[in-house]
C-alpha cells in the first residue's frame, strides 16, 4: 500500500542548494564548453577523489534542518504519515552523487528519498514525490516548475554572508506577497500605472480577496501542518511572517485575503518601501521568498533566500520596475 503524503509537507531541493558544490559546478561548466564527453569524465573524477571530504551547507539547509526537527512531535504511531519529508532531486548520478550521500550522513539528516537522474531534468518527478516546495539553483528547472505549475519553486540565492544564528526551536518562513502568496494583479497595476493608481485600486477593493498565487498553496500546506502539531497555533514552532512593500491604505487587502484562505499568519510587516533586509535579520527566518531581486539582493546577505520566478507568459517579465 502506498504511503499517503498528501498531510504531509514534502520539499525537494537539489543537491546544489543543499549544499555548496559550488566549485564543482564551475569546474564542469567551464569543461563542457570546451569537450562535453570530456566535462562528465573529469567532473566524475573529480567527485570520486573528494568522497569522504565535507561539504558547506548551501542555502537551503538551514530550512530542511529545521523542518526535519519537527519529526520529533510525530508521536508513537508509526503508520501515521511523517509530518515532513525531504528529498534530495539532482543531475548527478548515484556515482557522482556518493559524496552528497556521505555528507547527508554524517550531518545525521533524517533523509531517506533522493532521485538522481545521471544529467537528466529531475522535474518530471517533481509530482512522484509529491513535492509541495520546490528549491533548485539551476534556472531551466524553476522556470520549467513555475511555467508548469507543479509545485512552489524558488530560484535560490548564494548563502549569505552576513548571517545570524538562526532559531533552533523554530522553522521560520518569510514571504513577500504581490506575485508570491497572492496573484500578480496587484503587482500588475502598479508596475504599469503607479503607485498612486496602486494604492486607490487596493483601498476600493480591500474587501475583496485576492486570487491565489504560485505560494498559496503551499501556505496552505504550511497552515495544516501546524494543526498536525501538538501545540495551538499561536504557539506553533511554525511561525510564518509576511515582509511586503504595501503600506496603508493598502494593507486591508491582505489581511482580509488571509481571513478568507482560513490560514493564520504570525506576523506582517507593510514598509511603504523601507528596506526589507533590516527586518528580515530582526525576524531571522530558515528562508525568505520574494519575486524581485531589487528587494533580495539585499536580504540574501543577511537571511537565505530564494527567487520566486514569474511564469514564462507573464506580463510582469515586460513591465520594467517602477522605481
Amino acid at each position: 500500500m502506498a504511503l499517503d503524503l498528501s498531510n504531509t509537507l514534502v520539499v525537494g531541493i537539489s543537491a546544489t542548494a543543499l549544499f555548496d558544490l559550488g566549485e564543482a559546478d564551475k569546474l564542469f561548466r567551464e569543461q563542457l564548453k570546451i569537450d562535453v564527453e570530456k566535462a562528465v569524465v573529469q567532473y566524475r573524477q573529480y567527485m570520486q577523489e573528494r568522497e569522504n571530504e565535507p561539504l558547506d551547507e548551501g542555502t537551503g539547509m538551514p530550512l530542511v534542518k529545521a523542518l526535519l526537527e519537527l519529526n520529533q512531535y510525530q508521536g508513537d504511531d508509526k503508520k501515521a504519515a511523517p509530518l515532513v519529508e525531504v528529498v534530495v532531486m539532482s543531475r548527478n548520478s548515484p556515482e557522482t552523487g556518493v559524496r552528497v550521500f556521505n555528507n547527508i550522513r554524517k550531518l545525521d539528516l533524517k533523509i531517506s528519498r533522493h532521485a538522481f537522474t545521471g544529467g537528466e531534468s529531475v522535474i518530471d518527478y517533481i509530482e512522484a514525490f509529491d513535492v509541495d516546495l520546490f528549491l533548485t539553483t539551476n534556472l531551466d528547472d524553476a522556470q520549467k516548475v513555475s511555467d508548469a505549475g507543479k509545485c512552489a519553486v524558488a530560484l535560490l540565492k548564494e548563502p549569505p554572508k552576513d548571517i545570524t544564528e538562526l532559531p533552533s526551536d523554530q522553522v521560520r518562513i518569510a514571504f513577500d506577497g504581490d506575485a508570491v502568496l497572492f496573484d500578480e494583479s496587484s503587482e500588475l497595476v502598479y508596475k504599469s500605472q503607479g503607485l498612486d493608481e496602486f494604492q486607490q485600486n487596493e483601498d476600493q477593493q480591500q474587501d475583496v480577496p485576492m486570487l491565489e498565487g504560485p505560494y498559496a498553496t503551499f501556505l496552505r500546506k504550511l497552515a495544516k501542518l501546524q494543526s498536525r502539531l501538538p501545540f495551538g497555533v499561536e504557539m506553533s514552532p511554525v511561525r510564518l511572517a509576511i515582509v511586503t512593500a504595501r503600506s496603508a491604505p493598502a494593507e486591508m487587502r491582505v489581511i482580509n485575503t488571509l481571513r478568507s484562505w482560513g490560514v493564520h499568519v504570525n506576523e506582517v510587516f507593510f514598509l511603504g518601501g523601507l528596506s526589507k533586509a533590516g527586518i528580515l535579520k530582526a525576524f531571522k527566518p530558515h528562508i525568505f521568498f520574494d519575486d524581485q531581486d531589487l528587494h533580495l539582493d539585499h536580504a540574501s546577505e543577511v537571511v537565505p533566500a530564494g527567487k520566486v520566478p514569474y511564469k514564462s507568459d507573464s506580463p510582469l517579465n515586460k513591465i520594467k520596475s517602477v522605481k
